[in-house]
């Protein structure tokens, strides 16, 4: 993807910030009118923290769209800020398996398995995530390996 190109290739993170919105609007862009409908009334509900009327909006979307990857992100992601964590992970996974390249998919992921207590799972698909895009912001929760006393 050109875009993540870019990311990784930016000497600062002020161009790789740049870059960030053209990719969620990558991500934003429903497969259809309908779709995209659905998306945005989802994500609005978020923003006031309607989540329970979020949910159900996100759950008409991935039944209508079941291979658009945004529509299982952005309900992982209301889940997530009720700590549903067990429900936000299968639609992490599905996102991801449906857009592995998507980083904040990945981010989520890692951010939810943080929550659930996996920290090495976490830190795993963190390490995927800015393997893909050095510059993001979750990265500062990357923890260095503990080396062996000699």
């Amino acid at each position: 993807m050109a875009l993540l190109k870019q990311a990784q290739g930016a000497q600062s993170q002020m161009e790789a910030r740049q870059v960030a919105p053209k990719l969620w609007a990558l991500w934003a862009k429903a497969p259809d009118a309908k779709a995209q409908a659905l998306l945005n009334r989802g994500m609005e509900l978020l923003r006031v923290s309607d989540f329970k009327g979020s949910i159900a909006v996100l759950d008409e979307l991935v039944a209508y769209c079941p291979d658009y990857a945004e529509g299982y992100n952005q309900r992982a992601f209301a889940n997530y800020l009720q700590q549903d964590f067990d429900a936000a992970l299968p639609d992490l996974d599905r996102a991801q398996a449906l857009s592995p390249n998507h980083t904040g998919v990945l981010t989520g992921k890692a951010l939810t398995l943080i929550g659930m207590g996996r920290a090495q799972a976490a830190q795993d698909v963190l390490r995927d995530a800015v393997a893909m895009n050095p510059w993001l912001s979750e990265r500062a929760l990357l923890v260095e390996p503990k080396g062996e006393d000699l």
